[in-house]
């Protein structure tokens, strides 16, 4: 499997050690202050404006969009509601190579009933054209209203905070670079090459799968079915991920059936955390673990019952391991310390589309 080299500090967002970032909950916090202010108005012409201000945060919020962008779409055109993309075209004053971010269903849906709620008191395709100094200050106002900092709180900040949000999620880096309009990094690591096309797939399961959580699994690998190695019950499969870990897992001929696997299908592998077993060191212990991979411990979290660890592997990914902190520990770690995340091929479930 491929190592995670310590010194490595690439990013897809500029973050020095140290730098603040809104967290998860305190976008959250945010979203709904200005959900609430927007609701919160009698007058109808302040009440679009503040629906637009509404829309404009949404769209840097989900997507990860620069304000430029967003304010220079052309919401008439710039939304495949079939697909639920959001195109854009423009950065700044100059017209790009069109970019499609992916938002979930239910989002899309409520992008939609505000923007036809828009069309029909305005008549022009700029439905957004407002200051972005106006639309600044309204952010800052609402997270001082919120108790979030106003300092992370601008347009620039919530497209940051997003991509850091994206890479916390465990999304292979080229996909968090597809979505913020970065250009996308050599893919020689991986065992296979992944199309645009691949990879603006990985991100629509995403966004589908951050809206409406359906597994407690918390360890997931995005890739493709690289082998298949069908025998009389079982049938082993392997898959590399987008930053080319290799995953092995044996499922059950019905189930290859049923889920229609075929070398190049993508697919998502996940494992539960209690099923991966740690060791530190930085060589692998000789054991009967198929899929190992190496990564430096950045978390530990103690409970009466049970210990979590956090092993970040690579730039965007961590394996979440738990043991009981009850049981006699074979390994002593800290946070710092380089350490091997086991499981066994029988511990990992795949899902198609």
């Amino acid at each position: 499997m491929a190592r995670f080299n310590r010194s490595d500090n690439g990013r897809i967002v500029s973050i020095a050690v140290g730098e603040e970032y809104l967290d998860n909950a305190q976008l959250n916090e945010l979203e709904q202050s200005i959900r609430e202010w927007a609701r919160d108005s009698k007058r109808e012409d302040v009440r679009l404006s503040r629906l637009s201000v509404l829309l404009i945060f949404l769209l840097i919020r989900y997507t990860g969009a620069k304000l430029n962008e967003v304010l220079s779409l052309n919401l008439y055109k710039d939304i495949d509601w079939t697909h639920h993309a959001v195109v854009y075209r423009v950065d700044g004053k100059k017209a790009t190579e069109p970019r499609e971010v992916y938002i979930s269903e239910s989002l899309a849906n409520e992008i939609k009933d505000k923007i036809d709620t828009l069309k029909s008191h305005k008549n022009s395709e700029r439905l957004l054209n407002l200051d972005p100094g106006f639309v600044r200050r309204k952010f800052y106002e609402r997270a001082q209203a919120c108790g979030c900092p106003k300092r992370l709180s601008g347009p620039e900040a919530i497209r940051k905070a997003r991509g850091v949000e994206l890479m916390q999620s465990n999304i292979p880096l080229p996909v968090v670079q597809m979505i913020l309009g970065h250009s996308t990094p050599n893919l020689t690591s991986s065992y296979v090459a992944f199309s645009k096309d691949e990879i603006q797939s990985v991100a629509k399961r995403f966004v589908e799968k951050e809206s409406g959580r359906k597994t407690s699994a918390r360890n997931c690998f995005f890739g493709k079915v690289t082998n298949i190695v069908k025998g009389d019950i079982q049938t082993r499969v392997e898959m590399s991920s987008l930053e080319g870990y290799s995953i092995i897992t044996v499922i059950t001929n019905d189930s290859l059936k049923r889920l229609g696997l075929s070398p190049g299908r993508l697919i998502t592998a996940e494992v539960k955390a209690p099923l991966v077993i740690l060791h530190g060191g930085d060589v692998s212990s000789a054991c009967s673990a198929e899929n190992r991979v190496s990564g430096m411990v950045t978390k530990i979290t103690k409970g009466e019952v049970n210990t979590e660890y956090i092993v970040k592997i690579s730039e965007t990914t961590e394996i979440c391991a738990v043991v009981s902190s009850t049981r006699s520990s074979p390994f002593e770690l800290n946070v710092g310390d380089w350490a091997w995340a086991l499981f066994n091929c029988s511990s990992v479930v795949l899902h198609v589309d």
